[in-house]
């Protein structure tokens, strides 16, 4: 037996989120039947993250362990030939035989994308969120920097979370108009976990400030509050993509 740590990156665009759901298209269901006919034998799979519907990813983790003598390096270009074309591995390695994708991970970082233009752009339709009204990337990224530390974030997390412990730590955080296509404005953020919905929720915080809506420097009284009422909206999920995973 053998353990393999497997990346992938998808277009979430057509999925109900990551876990397995009854009749609904999910990355895990489809990955898992690839990798099973791959390997010609069922093998459990382990994620590092639950991505909700809609949500891409640039990396994500997968962990399993298996019998079949398929060489690692081999193992991403036997997968692609079968995988449908929103999901493509690009990376496979050995771990060790207790290596386990989700628990063993010390972090995360998330990338949301905003098309800043005034007219929407069909091609980014699901790969970012339009938002038309003119957006100060310095200012935004001077409002993020109070994300920055170790928090109770449970103004940042949406209803029906089961989590009881919400501390978080924020190591990085920003937000830059990209010069490649400078109508796109990036928000990083990097945490050692995540709660349900929290880079959404942070994205929509910074664009009621933008809009004058919250009032500039109230991201410290919002965490302190633990109140998800005084927080932003939830931004859209097609802006946001698993960037890292780090171990």
């Amino acid at each position: 037996m053998r353990t393999f740590l497997v990346k992938i990156k998808y277009d979430g665009s057509g999925f109900c989120g990551w876990q397995v759901q009854e009749e609904r298209r999910t990355v895990q269901a489809v990955f898992q039947q690839t990798l099973w006919d791959v390997l010609k034998e069922q093998v459990p799979v382990r994620g590092c993250s639950r991505t909700d519907s809609g949500v891409h990813a640039n990396e994500f983790c997968i962990s399993f362990r298996t019998s079949c003598a398929v060489p690692c390096e081999k193992l991403p270009l036997a997968l692609n030939a079968k995988l449908p074309p929103d999901i493509a591995a690009f990376d496979c390695y050995p771990v060790a035989d207790d290596f386990h994708a989700r628990y063993d991970c010390l972090g995360k970082q998330y990338r949301y994308l905003i098309l800043n233009a005034p007219l929407r752009d069909p091609f980014w339709h699901t790969r970012a969120l339009w938002y038309k009204y003119p957006l100060d990337e310095a200012f935004l990224n001077a409002q993020a920097q109070d994300y920055l530390g170790t928090h109770d974030f449970s103004a940042f997390c949406s209803a029906g979370s089961d989590v009881t412990d919400k501390v978080r730590t924020v190591s990085q955080c920003g937000v830059r108009r990209l010069t490649d296509d400078p109508r796109l404005v990036e928000f990083t953020v990097t945490a050692d976990g995540f709660l349900y919905n929290m880079v959404r929720i942070m994205v929509g915080t910074l664009l009621q400030m933008s809009a004058g809506k919250l009032p500039s420097g109230s991201i410290p009284d919002i965490i302190a509050s633990r109140n998800r009422e005084r927080a932003g909206a939830t931004a859209a999920a097609c802006g946001l993509y698993l960037n890292k995973v780090l171990y």
